[in-house]
């Protein structure tokens, strides 16, 4: 019997566990896809010769992360590559802001958008040096991140006090529109807000759109070398080298309640899991509450607040072998590894507009990869591995491109829909389609067939807004890992801080367990000791 299980093998599954792991729990995981990873997976089904990422590329979170960093992965053969810029954002006049990863480099681009802008930009760069440090650490601890947020307060203080916060608070395009003058810094915090479910005049998007761009201009957006799957790897490795165990292809069907604890799980197949301590759910909040746990062990108040969870855009994803390099009108994009795609801010608002009223986008906004420029081993020399999202409603109620899209995501409406972000990528890159050497359509029913906490391909784990964070995330008054039944924690994307991947909330998750459990008047090394005797398995001290 383990000390516990942990539903889903995701990266936040598999933080959780390493963590466990370290302080002597035996652990065993317990995965539905047929191989580890969640959204952090690679094949070669594209063309045998590309290494094509099925879901997530890029990890700027991944490189800021105090979770990740105490991993040490390196130690387990996880190795990080750049791309020689980080982001650009292309117009179709051929004018391009680029995100570098020297500050001076990123100023000079957005000098050439209007003179005093690349000024602007160190001012907002100011910020993050002097605040930066301590939001990081606020996100990636437990809420309330008490510690952090007296730091962080009293640098807002010292730094202008409500006028900093009000800045933060700011919509992107009005955080833009008082910051500079120019269309380039403008962009780049708005294309970044667009990472998450944030359109431009959403409150909190000036806020998310200077964190994404401050983490690229302080970190990059590395991936890993060899495709995103490294990182898995990486992590189960580490996992394994301590004695936990992974079991994939068995989806759990319920988490077992005794007398008010989690006690195991039960799989699809009929097998029963114990666990002796904790049960840790990498799985959505909707799954985890909805289908899980009976809602006899829940309280009612639960239930309801389930049903106004939101998830974040659907998602469109389109995979492509390129005989050659993206012919970029601006020169500039093709330095980048990611490339947004959108011709103004307006056509921003518009995108996030469209998909509000329920309307599959005409002119897409698409976050574009160039893979080969990243990391060289990905594809052959001389060509491009390449791919592009977009995001379109959960529920489609009308095709703003009059090409009859119903959201039924048959195979001719993925065959429409990929053209129509091909059409898009032309816009900026003339010719593109004739480098294209093969394709993969990933529609939204494929992305939750592939990992199910993805529903309809929601990526972040439920909606990045202000009213679903902090204590709101994922339900009103469940900022914490631990959940209405003791023993079981919610170590998913949906609980804070929310998506991409860091870690922080199987990180939290497991904390959590730990406090609860510990071992009064044993030391960390008697704590391994008494892993080893119960288990009969050696486990090698924690880096």
């Amino acid at each position: 019997m383990p000390d516990a299980v942990v539903i889903g093998a995701g990266p936040n599954g598999l933080v959780a566990a390493n963590l466990l792991a370290d302080q002597g729990w035996s652990v065993e995981i317990v995965e539905e896809q047929p191989e580890p990873g969640g959204a952090v997976r690679h094949d070669r089904e594209v063309d045998p010769d590309f290494v094509t990422d099925l879901f997530s590329s890029f990890y700027p979170l991944a490189a800021a992360s105090p979770v990740v960093a105490g991993l040490r992965l390196h130690e387990h053969g996880l190795r990080w590559s750049h791309a020689p810029r980080v982001l650009a954002h292309p117009l179709s006049d051929g004018r391009c802001a680029v995100l570098a990863r020297r500050v001076d480099a990123t100023a000079d681009s957005l000098d050439a958008f209007h003179p005093g802008d690349g000024d602007a930009w160190r001012r907002l760069h100011g910020m993050w040096e002097n605040l930066g440090p301590d939001i990081v650490e606020a996100l990636f601890t437990p809420f309330p991140p008490v510690r952090a947020s007296a730091r962080l307060a009293l640098r807002l203080r010292a730094a202008g006090g409500l006028r900093m916060a009000r800045t933060l608070a700011l919509p992107v395009r009005r955080m833009g529109e008082e910051e500079f003058s120019g269309e380039g810094g403008k962009l780049l915090l708005a294309g970044n807000a667009l990472h998450a479910d944030l359109a431009p005049e959403a409150a909190g998007s000036g806020g998310f759109g200077w964190l994404m761009s401050m983490l690229g201009q302080s970190y990059g957006f590395p991936v890993p070398v060899g495709g995103a799957g490294a990182l898995t790897e990486a992590l189960v490795r580490r996992l394994r080298a301590r004695g936990g165990t992974l079991h994939c292809g068995q989806r759990v069907r319920r988490v077992l309640v005794r007398d008010g604890r989690a006690t195991g799980v039960v799989t699809a197949d009929g097998r029963t899991v114990t666990a002796r301590r904790a049960v840790l759910a990498d799985v959505s909040a909707p799954a985890l509450y909805g289908e899980l746990v009976d809602a006899d062990h829940l309280p009612s108040q639960l239930a309801a607040d389930v049903k106004c969870f939101q998830w974040d855009f659907a998602t469109f994803k389109v995979d492509w072998a390129c005989s050659g390099p993206v012919p970029w009108q601006a020169e500039a994009a093709s330095q980048a590894g990611t490339v947004h795609l959108a011709d103004g801010m307006d056509e921003l608002t518009r995108f996030a507009a469209q998909i509000a009223m329920g309307h599959v986008p005409d002119r897409p906004f698409a976050l574009f990869g160039q893979m080969t420029t990243a990391d060289a081993s990905r594809s052959p020399r001389g060509t491009e591995a390449a791919w592009a999202y977009t995001h379109v409603p959960h529920v489609i109620k009308a095709d703003a491109g009059d090409e009859g899209l119903t959201g039924s995501w048959s195979k001719s409406e993925q065959e429409v829909m990929a053209d129509r972000v091909e059409r898009q990528v032309e816009r900026f890159a003339p010719g593109f389609r004739s480098r294209i050497r093969s394709r993969r359509i990933l529609a939204p029913p494929t992305l939750q067939a592939l990992d199910g906490n993805l529903l309809g391909g929601a990526i972040n784990g439920g909606t990045a807004a202000l009213h679903q964070q902090l204590v709101f995330r994922p339900l009103p008054g469940t900022g914490r890992p631990e959940t209405p039944v003791r023993g079981l924690y919610l170590a998913s994307a949906s609980a804070h801080p929310g998506g991409g991947v860091h870690g922080a909330p199987g990180a939290n998750a497991a904390r959590a367990a730990l406090r609860r459990h510990r071992l009064p008047g044993l030391t960390r090394a008697q704590r391994l000791l008494t892993h080893r005797d119960r288990t009969g398995q050696k486990t090698g001290p924690p880096h």
